[in-house]
């Protein structure tokens, strides 16, 4: 019989030092290997060490604080507060929180915009294990002194870089300010610029740096595909692409009115479509997302809010309309294809002066973007009436009296005296 090799065994979640509990339950939830960041970080957390994570985004970097969090706030009676950046990602780790902790009478407060306050409220004052939530919202709740952060234990900064980057560096040093010295502080990101590291260390205590993969590490199973292409054009290429690729698609737009108009000519062309977008409620966006993932609809049109926010299974192609602002966000965007060694693909749409945008994600992500020539494109569709898109009737036109000759008042008559009614 073939004998197991040393790493081998080491790919096994029960040589990471955590509790016959939480094995237990990764055993009923079918987790059998760990990701290499969990293989990582897990033995050196469950120790209470501070602990830098940088690894390629759909890698399980959630996991691999989570099940951490809840053996050290286990067994010092401690609370957690994790940070994220974005309401899905909250969202995303609660519903791991409760995968993972749901045999262990897990307490969470779940404290993000667009939610019910009252219900955030009472969740606090059944005084949690767990709180998750985004800077602005914890803040209000200390802001109103509902919230008292003296009993963290560990606190989780999840895509800090994308936090401080969105202009959140004071409410999270105000954070920071409002838990204990001692604590464990665990971050975790794809990206983690040397500016951003600097700014966070200042809040760690010797830290152990995990690196899976160096920064702006992509996902080795994904192709990469660019097209030079007009702006004017850009709905007949998106239109060919979904008509030559099957599966689902997760389209980024650089503005949340753009990601509305792509939506909607996305429905034009045939298939279904919904958008993300901060312009949306919290139950508007929580629907979308979950149309997406039971298929529902098969394309998502998103901003860059959901860059790191969509954990969806075999998302097929990812298309980004608009390059994004920042290269940091190319790796995050096409990190939502290619998950869990998948195949999967990424086209981007750049105009003639983009280059220059273009060199900085190649270097970044030390891979060439393919240009590849443009294919036949379809016949431009016709834009729908604005008013009859949303289900209305087209409004009348009214024909001027005596072919639009003016009465003694100097105005315009309507034919045969109808009154106009302004439908």
């Amino acid at each position: 019989m073939l004998q197991d090799s040393p790493e081998e065994k080491k790919l096994d979640f029960s040589n990471l030092g955590l509790s016959p509990r939480l094995l237990a339950v990764l055993a009923q939830l079918k987790f059998v290997t760990p990701t290499r960041i969990q293989a990582e970080a897990i033995p050196v957390a469950v120790l209470g060490k501070d602990v830098v994570g940088i690894a390629e985004t759909g890698t399980g970097k959630t996991l691999a604080f989570v099940l951490p969090l809840l053996q050290q706030i286990s067994a010092s009676k401690k609370q957690a507060l994790i940070i994220l950046p974005t309401r899905e990602l909250a969202m995303q780790v609660e519903e791991t929180l409760d995968a993972v902790g749901r045999g262990f009478g897990l307490r969470k407060a779940l404290l993000i915009g667009g939610a019910s306050m009252g219900k955030q409220i009472g969740d606090i004052r059944r005084n949690p294990h767990v709180i998750v939530g985004t800077p602005g919202r914890i803040i209000d709740h200390l802001d109103q002194r509902i919230l008292n952060l003296n009993n963290v234990g560990v606190l989780v900064l999840d895509e800090a870089d994308h936090m401080f980057d969105m202009g959140f560096a004071p409410q999270i040093k105000r954070i920071l300010s409002s838990v204990p010295n001692n604590r464990q502080t665990m971050l975790f990101s794809a990206t983690m610029p040397p500016e951003i590291e600097k700014i966070t260390m200042g809040h760690m205590r010797s830290p152990v740096r995990i690196e899976i993969s160096k920064q702006g590490t992509v996902g080795a199973h994904i192709d990469h595909h660019l097209f030079v292409i007009g702006k004017e054009q850009k709905n007949r290429l998106l239109d060919k692409i979904l008509a030559d690729h099957a599966g689902t698609v997760l389209v980024f737009s650089r503005t949340k009115h753009g990601a509305k108009r792509i939506a909607r000519a996305v429905r034009e062309m045939g298939h279904g479509a919904a958008e993300i977008h901060s312009n949306l409620t919290l139950a508007r966006r929580k629907s979308a997302l979950e149309g997406f993932k039971k298929g529902q609809h098969r394309v998502l049109v998103a901003t860059d809010i959901a860059a790191r926010g969509i954990d969806v299974e075999d998302i097929q192609l990812v298309v980004n309309y608009d390059l994004p602002d920042d290269p940091g966000n190319y790796v995050h965007r096409i990190g939502r294809t290619g998950r869990a060694g998948r195949e999967g693909k990424a086209i981007t749409f750049i105009t003639s002066d983009q280059r220059g945008k273009v060199r900085h994600i190649e270097r970044l992500i030390r891979l060439p973007l393919v240009v590849k020539p443009l294919p036949v494109l379809p016949v431009a569709r016709p834009v729908s009436h604005p008013v009859e898109q949303r289900g209305f009737p087209q409004q009348r036109r009214f024909t001027p009296r005596n072919n639009g000759q003016t009465n003694r008042q100097g105005g315009f008559q309507p034919r045969n005296n109808t009154h106009y009614r302004g439908r």
